[in-house]
């Protein structure tokens, strides 16, 4: 297809186009002539991806095109692509090692992941950007007294482990392994909004049945 298809097919506009091409967001299109070029279904697929991205996620460009960068990196296996992608996905600074309730958080968190049987240890939140949000926000918590210990975290943990089972059967519908990278990046941006508005929804309903 062209540039004015690829534009009606995707939704984007060829102005937008232009600029995630100048940008290395989007691989260039095959070329027919000096100022013209044909575009596929992968790059359709890398629009949606990209403006999932920027457009409804709000990841800055730099971020989005790091994201795509360790999608992209052939050098890794297909379980560390997926993890590199997900996890170049912007996520706050490490949290304040003299904050007494970040070593608080980071005891109940460390119990919540023995508990769950998942990968703990020291460093781990260096590795794993979602590890450092989940001690920021338990950190938070405990700073204003609230409940965040193993035993109230853990039945988030548990339902995570069932959510993380439904999101991979929808990544491995995708038949080729850069569109289930690029599908468990858009469903990461795209599904945490839905599940917000879901547990708010639930609340309302609990709270009308008990109150």
């Amino acid at each position: 297809m062209r540039l004015a298809e690829l534009s009606e097919r995707s939704g984007v506009s060829t102005a937008t186009i232009k600029y995630y091409l100048r940008e290395g967001l989007l691989q260039p299109g095959r070329r027919v002539s000096a100022t013209q070029a044909e575009y596929g279904e992968d790059h359709l697929r890398r629009l949606r991806l990209v403006r999932a991205l920027i457009q409804i996620g709000g990841v800055p460009v730099a971020a989005a095109r790091e994201v795509i960068a360790a999608a992209e990196d052939e050098s890794l296996d297909h379980y560390l692509r997926l993890g590199a992608a997900t996890r170049a996905l912007p996520c706050p600074e490490e949290p304040a090692e003299d904050d007494p309730a970040v070593e608080t958080a980071r005891r109940s968190v460390e119990a919540l992941l023995e508990q769950l049987g998942w990968s703990s240890g020291p460093g781990l939140d260096m590795l794993n950007p979602a590890h450092r949000r989940l001690i920021d926000s338990v950190a938070a918590l405990a700073r204003l007294g609230y409940p965040c210990d193993t035993a109230h975290l853990l039945p988030y943990g548990q339902l995570a482990v069932q959510l993380a089972v439904t999101d991979l059967d929808m990544v491995e519908e995708q038949p080729t392994p850069t569109g289930q990278i690029e599908a468990a990046v858009a469903l990461t941006v795209l599904y945490e909004p839905v599940l917000l508005s879901l547990r708010r929804m639930a609340h309302a309903e609990e709270a009308a049945r008990r109150f």
